[in-house]
């Protein structure tokens, strides 16, 4: 059995079951299903895309709040009838509320998302209070009293007044919505938003902008919430403040965190849990206490250190490795045969493709580049080298994008580059890797490698969702593939890439450049961690980029590998360059000599006779 089998097989029971279940197990499904909504928006936005929220309760209370108005209040009554049947005023209660939610999510997104660490979770919580309070003082929402005699829901002319005629819409909505995210994140945007969590400069990098991603996650997972605050107050009939504090927008997480904040199917665990425990623990808890109160909070309180401490990825994954006897994990789709993706035209051999003119980088009063001044042209290896310290890796931060210098300009195929963001310059066919690894090491080596051609795509979205981008996808795919191969990686395509050895790494790091079609190849250490034999495969392999018209800058401390490599090279000391030729003219330099080997010529010749 499959974990899709497995899927239908529980949907169809839940499906059959529904009729005969008691009244009270229906209103916990029901609420589970609620629940799960906002969770399953947590798991996008924390466990996938690496942003804590505790103020997701405010969302839902925006989707409540919206369609009561709609269909209570006296002012939209007096506007909407004769303009539209009483029967539609939820519907466009729903879509006022989607739309307030949105633009409201989007407007603080903009603002909190621009914090990290502990700042971004602090300003949730800000705005999840002002949201609560507001929800609680205005009257033309009810006050603390709220808003009741709210109308059911009326679908097809059935109405959807009783909870278990409303269920199965509930639940509809919701497994079309994993459906949907599900198919979002196995493709090339979902392999964006996987980078945001641990990869941001490595995504811009790649043409990402990740900023945009945040905001649009953050705006998705509001929207989940509105969606079950609309289905609450419809099977409630009635709204005020209490179900959207602070407290219930900690509990929304908590749900995310112990079913797996990482994994969709999480969500739907972890509502499930805490739900049934609360409505447990509300039960037990007073008859052994002897008095009321909310004391499950105690328990969900020391129920999350456990977890924090002895799984922190939460449940399901440890369900998922104990049921692999039984649950066969799905078999690897077979590669859709592809067109090779079309290659950009490169430049004419010796053409300029990236020029700097004096620049310069401090950090404080630290100059790590002094009026560094570099052309790299079309089909030649251009190696940077010089002892550690001498300021390669700034330099290399400069010319992509990644930092902005104090002074000087940078050019890329003829346009000023200074001062621009990284993406910018992948999009104009500048690729690089980094003297650290950086990759999403529990993602295959193929999804790493197609983060690379992420610039080659167009679907958005909603095109992912609805799996209307698959000809797309498959063909990147089938271009990463080609990359993998290309770099002698063929067999670990499928293979997380943090099983593979540090100069595995570096050659996928290596595919993922050449998989956005680069014009100019930046190369950080590329020879760094590689074993004699996949160091000649490396130069082979740079060789053909060379010969095909890539201009390759390569920063390594492999004398052997850059002077056997490269056509020109530059030698830079304490930020500044003090040498640059061909390799035979740097070795013969007396300044490269005592950079390298802290001593002069005349001292390696030693005393005369």
């Amino acid at each position: 059995m499959t974990p899709r089998h497995l899927t239908v097989a529980a949907v169809a029971l839940l499906a059959l079951a529904w009729a005969w279940l008691p009244e009270f197990t229906v209103t916990l499904l029901n609420y589970i299903a609620l629940y799960a909504l906002v969770a399953v928006g947590l798991v996008m936005l924390t466990g996938v895309g690496g942003m804590t929220s505790f103020g997701q309760a405010a969302f839902v209370g925006t989707g409540a709040y919206a369609t009561a108005w709609v269909c209570v209040s006296p002012l939209s009554s007096a506007a909407l009838t004769g303009l539209l049947p009483p029967a539609l005023w939820p519907w466009l209660g729903l879509l006022l509320g989607l739309a307030l939610t949105a633009g409201l999510a989007w407007g603080l997104g903009a603002i909190t998302l621009k914090l990290s660490g502990h700042y971004l979770p602090l300003c949730t919580i800000a705005w999840g209070l002002s949201l609560y309070f507001l929800f609680g003082n205005m009257d033309a929402l009810g006050g603390h009293t709220g808003i009741g005699g709210l109308p059911p829901l009326l679908l097809a002319g059935l109405s959807l007044a009783s909870p278990r005629s409303l269920g199965p819409l509930i639940w509809a909505v919701l497994l079309l919505s994993l459906w949907m995210l599900h198919n979002l994140l196995d493709s090339r945007e979902g392999r964006a938003i996987r980078s945001l969590k641990n990869g941001r400069v490595m995504a811009e990098s790649m043409g990402v902008n990740t900023a945009r991603y945040r905001v649009k996650v953050f705006v998705l997972a509001a929207l989940l919430a509105a969606v079950s605050g609309w289905f609450y107050a419809h099977l409630q009939r009635f709204v005020n403040p209490t179900p959207f504090n602070l407290n219930i927008g900690i509990e929304y997480l908590f749900m995310a965190v112990v079913g797996g904040s990482g994994h969709l199917w999480g969500a739907v665990l972890g509502a499930g849990l805490i739900t049934l425990l609360k409505a447990r623990l509300q039960d037990i808890l007073p008859h052994l206490l002897g008095r009321s109160g909310n004391f499950e909070v105690i328990v969900f309180g020391l129920l999350m250190l456990v977890m924090l401490h002895r799984a922190a990825d939460g449940l399901w994954p440890i369900m998922a490795r104990l049921s692999r006897r039984w649950v066969k994990a799905p078999a690897a789709a077979t590669p859709m045969q592809h067109a090779p993706w079309p290659q950009p035209a490169l430049a004419a051999p010796g053409a300029v493709l990236l020029e700097t003119r004096g620049l310069t980088k401090r950090f404080g009063g630290l100059v790590a580049n002094d009026a560094v001044s570099l052309t790299v042209l079309a089909g030649e290896v251009h190696a940077l080298i010089g002892p550690n310290g001498a300021g390669k890796s700034t330099f290399f931060n400069l010319v992509s994008g990644v930092d902005e210098p104090c002074a000087g300009d940078v050019e890329l195929l003829g346009q000023g580059m200074t001062g621009r963001a990284a993406r910018s310059f992948a999009q104009l066919g500048l690729g690089r890797t980094f003297q650290h690894v950086r990759l999403l090491g529990q993602r295959s080596v193929l999804d790493n490698v197609a983060l690379g051609a992420h610039r080659l795509g167009r679907h958005g979205w909603l095109a992912a969702m609805l799996r209307l981008d698959r000809a797309e996808e498959a063909a990147l795919l089938a271009h990463a593939r080609l990359q993998i191969e290309r770099c002698g990686l063929s067999g670990w395509a499928d293979l997380p890439a943090a099983s593979l050895s540090l100069g595995q790494q570096r050659t996928v790091e290596i595919a993922r450049a050449l998989a956005g079609g680069p014009l100019l190849l930046l190369l950080d250490e590329p020879a760094a961690g590689l074993r004699h034999l996949e160091k000649q495969a490396l130069a082979t392999l740079l060789k053909q980029l060379r010969a095909q018209g890539l201009g390759i800058l390569v920063v390594e401390h492999d004398m052997e590998f850059v002077m056997n490599l490269a056509d020109r090279v530059t030698v830079m000391e304490f930020g500044g360059v003090i040498c640059r030729g061909t390799p035979a003219q740097v070795q013969a330099d007396h300044r490269v000599r005592e950079a390298y080997l802290g001593v002069g010529v005349d001292d390696l010749q030693g005393p005369e006779t």
